[in-house]
């Protein structure tokens, strides 16, 4: 049965920023493809910043400007807004030169992917048990109370 989704349940936006961040994950292991490695990257944490915005009440806006979303946090006083900062400012370039001809790429720093993508997984798991935390324990795994 296909899973439907909603642009405005955080848990959505985990749960394709997961298996994106699992992907290139495995690309990086094999140090291939830098280039859509950190675009991608940019895509998963404009997903996992969505999240957590969401979950504070913010109303989705269709953007992928990460320094934006950053902003927004930063406006909330959310305390994952300098966790994200360093990302944001590292990635925000990249989701587009990754993706198009016409940029000046750099050469391929997988060890500072790597600490990027730790990053960014461990904001995912943080957003994730904020997310779960948040849900009703008066309600079963069945949906009985």
């Amino acid at each position: 049965m296909p899973r439907k989704t909603d642009s405005n349940n955080p848990s959505d936006w985990l749960w394709i920023a997961e298996s994106e961040l699992e992907g290139i994950r495995i690309l990086a292991e094999r140090q291939s493809s830098y280039a859509m490695c950190q675009s991608k990257l940019a895509e998963v944490v404009e997903k996992i910043m969505k999240a957590e915005l969401i979950r504070t009440g913010w109303r989705l806006e269709k953007t992928h400007d990460l320094e934006r979303l950053l902003g927004e946090l930063t406006a909330r006083k959310n305390d994952l807004a300098a966790s994200f900062e360093p990302l944001c400012e590292s990635l925000a370039e990249v989701y587009f030169s990754g993706r198009y001809p016409g940029f000046d790429f750099d050469e391929p720093d997988w060890s500072g992917l790597q600490g990027k993508l730790t990053v960014a997984g461990k904001l995912l798991e943080t957003v994730n048990a904020r997310i779960a935390s948040s849900v009703s324990p008066s309600v079963s795994p069945t949906g009985k109370t």
